[in-house]
């Protein structure tokens, strides 16, 4: 069994950045493609960048592109989403999610989450 845990949310001015760490034990991190996700109060969660398992392809949601660059330490088993120039409407609880191969995201591991606030 995977444990996703994130770390790295909390409280950020406009403009701002974070970065949030994903930590992966037990299981095979380097052949699971990984996924950065983010729900808001009221809103479904949706897809926020996503990297393949060798980090070599990446996808961004047009909402974060140029601004979040998604990477992967495959040695240190964790996935990373560096956030620059935030906004206020990124606030969300961001969440991990780690995808085993011919799996969908929906049934791969979550991580727990971690809160994102972009305020004044």
């Amino acid at each position: 069994q995977v444990q996703l845990v994130e770390s790295g949310g909390g409280l950020v001015q406009p403009g701002g950045s974070l970065r949030l760490s994903c930590a992966a034990s037990g299981g095979r991190f380097s052949i699971y493609a990984m996924g950065w996700y983010r729900q808001a109060p009221g809103n479904q969660r949706e897809l926020v960048a996503s990297i393949s398992s060798s980090g070599r392809s990446t996808n961004y949601q047009d909402f974060v592109k140029g601004r979040f660059t998604i990477s992967r330490d495959n040695a240190k088993n964790t996935v990373y989403l560096q956030m620059n120039s935030l906004k206020p409407e990124d606030t969300a609880v961001y969440y991990c999610n780690a995808v085993p191969p011919f799996h969908r995201p929906e049934t791969g591991y979550w991580g727990q989450g971690t809160q994102v606030t972009v305020s004044s």
